[in-house]
């Protein structure tokens, strides 16, 4: 079991860069702490010459991008990783510290590792360079970091056949103001983004809006988009500084139903969705790999020994993913997987059908508007006689006068409807298509998820992808 810990290294309070390096790494690789030196170890770059290496390669960024955020630099990152007792020797914790450690920086930056024995956990210490191996640019941190790395560890420790924390607490990352602050304060353009999705409703007049959100409190300047003061504001917001589902036209949409929006959450920044995307895809499972067919296919030694690595990080990521989902058999697993997939065909199969009828809703808009321009024309052709020099110089319009009417017949329609209605009925099946698509993706990566699992419990259980048939014995009916 591995509890996992971050932050960045910034300047000292000075300003130097070179101080606030040598801080960090004196007590990383402190002799006293890593067996005389003994435990350490480190990549691209030389424990003993690490603080010039991380200076230079800062230097020869700045020269390439000319970038220089200055005070508020982030030098580098310091990761801890903490073992159960008794659990790791120190050794081994040095050699997972240094796996953590490669994921992480997908082996694009400078790094020494550091095994500690002056506690009774090991624990290793990672200081990472924020520059990038080619100085090309920098790491690029995000909210929540904390989930993904955790869930590195856990992949890393489920590999080498050690515990994990069940059940591990939400993490509050390495922010100390948002942790003792519960979460950053809201907006104003939060605060007003909420007042109007509370009063919005289907149907509302745009005035009448307006109206709503003065009564709500808020102060309103109309112009070309409209500016909003909400309560407790010193400042007014343009609609179209709020986002793409605020602005003017989107509010209008919004009114007549043309556009729908999942409900908001304000503790659910976009750099928090990312971060739960990108710790998801993390230990999202693969599929194993065929060993034995590829041997008889004639693979390498190597690349043998690479694919038994891969098969086991496969495994592993496949177990936490079902301990993730609290799946605890193999029933479970194949009902929840046969749920999902059918979950997904019945959206899937939906939101072609809207999108199918929203299409012929479309081409009947059109014809129905193209009947309407022309039945002048062609009714004075038909009162002619169908007249060869009335047509000649009307060609186009009968045509397509007679090609509308062709359609109508065609969908067997005897009285055609009012564009309005179509209009509304096409809102009305955008707001199912959106409402469907509402979660969509986060269903088709679950139903992905699922099956790959299912698969590789398949071929764990019963060394096939597809598990064994039951028989009945006749006699025994």
């Amino acid at each position: 079991m591995a509890t996992t810990w971050m932050k960045s290294v910034h300047r000292t309070s000075s300003g130097s860069i070179s101080a606030a390096i040598k801080s960090t790494l004196e007590y990383q690789v402190n002799s006293a702490k890593t067996q005389g030196g003994e435990l350490i170890a480190a990549y691209e770059c030389d424990p003993l010459t690490a603080q010039s290496e991380f200076l230079l390669s800062k230097r020869l960024y700045e020269q390439r991008t000319g970038r220089n955020q200055g005070k508020h630099d982030v030098i580098g990152y310091q990761i801890r990783q903490s073992f159960k007792p008794g659990e790791v020797t120190a050794q081994k914790a040095l050699e997972i510290g240094f796996e953590l450690a490669m994921r992480w920086t997908r082996g694009r930056h400078q790094f020494i590792v550091a095994a500690h024995t002056n506690t009774d956990n090991p624990h290793t210490h990672i200081f990472f360079n924020s520059v990038t191996l080619d100085h090309s640019r920098k790491y690029e941190d995000f909210k929540r970091s904390a989930i993904a790395l955790r869930r590195v560890s856990d992949k890393l420790c489920i590999e080498q056949g050690l515990s994990i924390i069940e059940n591990p607490g939400l993490s509050k990352g390495y922010n100390r103001s948002e942790y003792l602050s519960g979460r950053k304060a809201s907006t104003g353009r939060d605060n007003l983004r909420g007042v109007i999705d509370n009063i919005l409703r289907v149907g509302m007049a745009f005035p009448d809006f307006l109206v709503a959100l003065r009564k709500a409190g808020c102060e309103v300047k109309v112009g070309k988009q409209p500016s909003i003061k909400p309560p407790g504001s010193k400042k007014f917001f343009r609609l179209d500084t709020l986002g793409d589902d605020y602005s003017d036209t989107a509010i209008r949409e919004r009114l007549s139903g043309r556009r729908t929006i999942a409900k908001r959450n304000d503790s659910d920044s976009s750099a928090e969705r990312k971060a739960a995307e990108y710790a998801a895809s993390l230990n999202r499972p693969g599929l194993l790999i065929d060993i034995q067919a590829k041997i008889r296919e004639g693979a390498g030694e190597g690349y043998v020994h690479w694919m038994r690595i891969f098969n086991l990080q496969t495994a592993a990521r496949t177990l936490l993913f079902l301990k993730e989902h609290g799946i605890d058999s193999y029933d479970e697993l194949c009902a929840k997987s046969s749920a999902a997939s059918g979950e997904f065909a019945k959206r899937s199969k939906r939101i072609k059908e809207i999108e199918s009828a929203q299409k012929a809703n479309n081409e009947l808009q059109k014809q129905i508007g193209i009947y309407g321009k022309t039945r002048d024309v062609y009714g004075k052709y038909k009162a002619s006689g169908s007249d060869r020099a009335f047509y000649d110089v009307h060609t186009t319009e009968i045509i397509l006068h007679k090609a509308a009417k062709k359609h109508f017949d065609g969908l067997g329609v005897k009285k055609l409807p009012s564009i309005n209605a179509l209009q509304q009925e096409w809102s009305e099946l955008e707001a199912e298509r959106r409402k469907l698509y509402s979660g969509y993706k986060e269903i088709k990566q679950e139903n992905s998820a699922l099956g790959v699992a299912k698969a590789n419990a398949d071929v764990i259980l019963f060394g096939t992808r597809k598990p064994p048939q039951v028989t009945h014995d006749r006699d025994a009916r």
